[in-house]
């Protein structure tokens, strides 16, 4: 795999110098370090959504201040860390921009499809090459479109097509493609460099939503890899695990994380306006003198935050389940290990959404008329959270919890579950 990094404009960090601090090295500090992140981000969020410019200085961002490295080896400079912190991380930077939070999300997802599907070999290689070089992974594995088409050319595979979302897009240094081999039904996942002249990004994502998340489609055009990179096979046979389908609950549980970190940003910046603007109403007979002593604003804040608080529980304790599950031995994994955390993953993906998008639009209820400006950047959280969480119907989330819970019925293994 080439090495080269992907050409873009020159960017710095508006952090300042990351590389003269020492690097996380708990669980806590990282999440200092994410909490950081956002609060960089948090200061011009209202601007860069509506700019809807490339996010080449925020991804840069993530790379300085070492969030990319979180998951890769220590001994190639990487954090180390599990999925459990990886989870949170994602969260916290959520909380500030739910589209810089998505792009942190999947390269967690995708930088770890080696592992779901790869030999010892190639995740060795892979994870020193990415984590040293501080690479930032993009994906184009839309499942509703067609595959992409794989031909054999001797030794060396051919991927041709098209996919219509390609999530990192043009700030990825890295793509994972998905195919199927002409002529069979085998299934390939690669991983190849973004600057070829072989990806085409269209630069068509214009969604009300998640908009600098570089989430537009894809022209796949004869991008060549070697069999020796195709992710998991030896010989040119790939022999299954239960393992490698854990890739779907991992990024389910990415999506949860994401919306549960926007609605507490939508909470925390509502609450902060109420706190310095949010004007008492005079006319209910019961008249206070600030905001904050309406019987009704506290109601609804008591109201949403204990929400969010019992999201919160549900979602961090099946992270720590789902974090245990792919830290493990990868070949022990069991077809009903693997359905039960699917399950608790969409308990904990539906209740995020329904309280997310409650909590993103009451907060205009607890904030007032004036909030309504485009200058305050409310209608950001809602905006974010809706156009994410159509990524797949979340009344298929409840149907397998319901199956699971009144017929003990794990779901099946599927391209969303």
């Amino acid at each position: 795999m080439s090495t080269e990094q992907t050409e873009r404009p020159a960017e710095t960090s508006p952090a300042g110098s990351w590389n003269d601090r020492p690097a996380p090295r708990t669980p806590a500090e990282w999440l200092t370090r994410a909490a950081e992140v956002g609060a960089i981000l948090a200061a011009d969020a209202v601007e860069r959504d509506r700019a809807g410019q490339t996010p080449y200085t925020e991804v840069q961002l993530l790379k300085d201040s070492g969030l990319v490295t979180l998951l890769g080896p220590v001994e190639y400079g990487g954090g180390g860390q599990t999925w459990e912190t990886a989870y949170r991380v994602t969260r916290e930077v959520s909380k500030a921009d739910g589209s810089i939070g998505q792009l942190l999300g999947y390269h967690y997802l995708w930088s770890w499809a080696v592992r779901f599907l790869g030999t010892p070999q190639q995740i060795a290689a892979v994870e020193e090459l990415a984590t040293t070089n501080r690479y930032f992974f993009g994906g184009a594995v839309n499942p509703r479109d067609d595959d992409l088409v794989i031909t054999e050319d001797g030794d060396t595979l051919v991927f041709n097509g098209r996919k219509t979302f390609s999530t990192g897009s043009k700030v990825s240094d890295l793509t994972v493609l998905e195919g199927v081999l002409e002529g069979t039904d085998q299934h390939i996942f690669a991983i190849v460099p973004s600057a070829q002249d072989g990806i085409v990004f269209a630069d068509d994502w214009d969604n009300i939503g998640q908009r600098l998340t570089e989430s537009g489609s894809v022209r796949i055009t004869n991008v060549r890899i070697s069999w020796d990179d195709a992710a998991g096979y030896v010989n040119r046979e790939f022999r299954p695990l239960v393992y490698n389908t854990l890739n779907l609950p991992a990024i389910q549980l990415v999506f949860t994380n994401l919306y549960l970190g926007i609605a507490q940003g939508a909470l925390e910046t509502a609450a902060a306006y109420t706190r310095s603007t949010t004007r008492p109403w005079p006319y209910g007979g019961d008249n206070k003198e600030s905001a904050v002593d309406e019987w009704y604003i506290l109601e609804a804040y008591g109201d949403l935050q204990s929400k969010l608080w019992s999201v919160e529980a549900l979602t961090d304790q099946v992270g720590t389940q789902l974090s245990q599950i792919l830290h493990g031995d990868r070949e022990a994994v069991t077809a009903r290990q693997r359905g039960e955390i699917a399950v608790r993953v969409a308990a904990a993906k539906q209740r995020a959404i329904d309280v997310g998008l409650e909590v993103t639009s009451r907060i205009f209820e607890v904030t007032g008329a004036r909030a309504t400006a485009s200058s305050v950047g409310l209608d950001r959280f809602w905006r974010n959270l809706r156009t994410h969480s159509l990524h797949d119907p979340v009344a298929y989330k409840r149907r397998e919890v319901g199956r699971y819970t009144l017929l003990n019925e794990i779901p099946e293994p599927t391209w969303y579950t």
